[in-house]
């Protein structure tokens, strides 16, 4: 995976019914199966992080593993800083599920722009582990924070 290469899919997403009646009961979205290639990794772990409204998780970069990140609740804009120092903004909700990969040593961070907690699903190809020193945690100076203030 080029570490400048940052991508996204559009995620599958179903209607689902009611066995009775087949009225619309709510929706699958399909993050992962070992059959379509979505991923080009192997999942070494899954999480979900939850991000109250209005905050920032990051930025960091991750100097081991590749990530990739959905928003299963909520709304939420990803943000990667290239390598060429310009950034990347893309978003992520529960109506529009994007699979967002941030490849090792690319600096991300993301926003709730929702009034509620967001909550976002991560899948790893690196475990991870409470001693490691993996992750580095820096700061987005040159980039406009304000214009995502709810």
């Amino acid at each position: 995976m080029d570490s400048d290469e940052i991508t996204f899919t559009k995620l599958e997403k179903h209607v689902t019914r009611d066995i009775d009646d087949k009225h619309e009961n709510g929706s699958l979205t399909v993050v992962w199966r070992d059959w379509d290639k979505i991923l080009p990794i192997i999942p070494k772990m899954v999480y979900v992080s939850s991000i109250n409204p209005g905050e920032i998780k990051g930025p960091h970069i991750h100097k081991k593993r590749n990530s990739y990140f959905t928003c299963i609740h909520g709304k939420v804009i990803f943000i990667i800083k290239k390598n060429d120092g310009t950034y990347t903004e893309i978003e992520s909700s529960s109506e529009t599920p994007n699979l967002i990969q941030v490849p090792k040593n690319s600096a991300s961070a993301h926003v709730n722009i929702s009034n509620d907690v967001s909550r976002v699903l991560a899948i790893a190809d690196l475990a991870w582990r409470p001693d490691d020193n993996e992750m580095e945690n820096i700061s987005f100076d040159d980039y406009d924070w304000k214009k995502w203030k709810i």
